[in-house]
């Protein structure tokens, strides 16, 4: 190689390493330190998803110590209220109509006359139904609902809302949406297991 000729590039080599040390830092060199900055973290979402969790534990507890269904009497029917034998019913009736939802209802209609001295404001029932054996087969628990009206529709109310009065009659009606299968289809027991007076 020429001596003039390798003068020539390394001239160019020399001036191409002081030019870019001149010109600072190029993109794709490495980029000079800094601090990296970072956004402040926001608190929200962990205390949202906190009391999230939170109120779901607190329904799972509150539903695990609800009491367990009432079955009063056990497997048999409940003692009657003491008030019970001055509460006289008559006038049976069951009727089956279809429901809105496509099941079927059976009511029970009757008569109940307050044979005390006190206003009765509420009634708490437990219908007895009995297989071909006469063994208890169903014993459902319900308020006894009173008719309030008959046209165009049969409407019940609670007696809450029309206390029985000392000799008063009113007619009643229980709907049931389910009846034991193995029911002997006799009228099943309406015992009074409850009664509030005043």
């Amino acid at each position: 190689m020429e001596p003039g000729f390798a003068a020539a590039a390394c001239f160019r080599r020399w001036f191409t390493i002081a030019s870019m040390s001149a010109s600072g830092p190029q993109p794709g060199m490495f980029p000079p330190e800094r601090p990296v900055s970072r956004e402040p973290r926001s608190f929200v979402p962990w205390i949202v998803s906190g009391l999230v969790i939170l109120a779901i534990l607190g329904a799972i507890i509150a539903i695990s110590r609800q009491p367990p269904p009432v079955n009063p009497g056990g497997a048999n029917l409940a003692p009657p209220a003491p008030y019970a034998s001055k509460l006289v019913i008559s006038h049976l009736q069951m009727s089956q109509a279809g429901s809105m939802v496509g099941g079927q209802n059976t009511y029970l209609d009757g008569r109940l006359t307050n044979q005390g001295d006190r206003t009765v404001t509420g009634i708490t029932v437990q219908i007895g139904f009995r297989g071909f054996t006469n063994q208890l087969v169903g014993k459902p628990t319900m308020p006894l609902a009173l008719i309030r009206t008959r046209e165009p529709y049969v409407d019940t109310e609670p007696v809450s809302a029309a206390p029985i009065l000392p000799g008063q009659s009113r007619e009643f009606r229980l709907i049931f949406d389910s009846i034991p299968q193995d029911w002997n289809q006799n009228y099943p027991e309406i015992r009074i297991i409850q009664v509030a007076t005043e």
